[in-house]
């Protein structure tokens, strides 16, 4: 039994409109996008144009200067040792390839160069180029080198060399990883669209606040109180 028609019928209409509205939402009316789909683009490009580390992920290689390294690296398929000895070979490295196993010798600033050169191109979403230096999926190659940076680092900390480790380690995550993720998204700087962002999270308090007065007014209209 409704006890307060004019409370039941204004939740009601609430819940109506926060449908219909839920309903154009889920239309394909936003670049091709419904709201949903195309927030979440826009958040990523957003995301993506904020972790551009590249700058200052240079000048930690520079800082090793003319260090040499001389290191073995195991990997899992002799196919990625194939693959990977291109990588460190492009770079100026000399490099030794037995199954498995790589054999690197060469400067460290020009093999992390190297690999922040191609992860550069892949964050700009330029992975043609990569696929023509190397001959392979763009994507693969970034995969190479992450996995190449990760067995450096350890082979690396096993010689005492923490300092170049350190630095290898960064490139990795911050520069492969970060191309890796992002690729084929466009990055975007937050003040392009920061009128759409402060609309989109006000509108995110506010629609969630819609929906609970509406169910609130339905039951309170309703007669269903909470009580002890």
């Amino acid at each position: 039994m409704i006890v307060n028609k004019k409370e039941f019928t204004g939740g009601f209409v609430l819940l109506a409109l926060f449908f219909i509205v839920l309903t154009v939402m889920f239309q394909p009316i936003f670049d091709g996008k419904n709201a949903m789909a195309y927030l979440d683009a826009m958040y990523n490009s957003i995301s993506k144009g904020s972790v551009n580390y590249f700058p200052s992920l240079r000048e930690n290689v520079k800082s090793l200067g003319d260090k040499e390294v001389d290191i073995n690296l195991s990997y899992t398929t002799a196919v990625q040792a194939e693959q990977s000895e291109k990588l460190f070979s492009t770079a100026g490295a000399q490099v030794a390839l037995n199954g498995k196993e790589l054999s690197v010798q060469g400067r460290i600033s020009s093999i992390l160069d190297s690999c922040l050169d191609d992860s550069d191109l892949m964050y700009h979403n330029k992975g043609g180029e990569v696929a023509a230096k190397y001959g392979i999926d763009p994507r693969r190659t970034t995969f190479n080198w992450w996995t190449s940076l990760g067995l450096m680092e350890k082979a690396l900390n096993g010689q005492s060399e923490f300092k170049v480790a350190k630095v290898a380690s960064t490139v990795m995550k911050k520069g492969v990883e970060t191309s890796y993720n992002y690729y084929e998204i466009e990055p975007l700087d937050i003040m392009d669209e920061l009128w759409l962002v402060i609309f989109s999270l006000v509108f995110y308090v506010v629609y969630t606040l819609w929906y609970g007065f509406a169910i609130l007014f339905v039951f309170e209209g309703w007669g269903l109180n909470l009580g002890h």
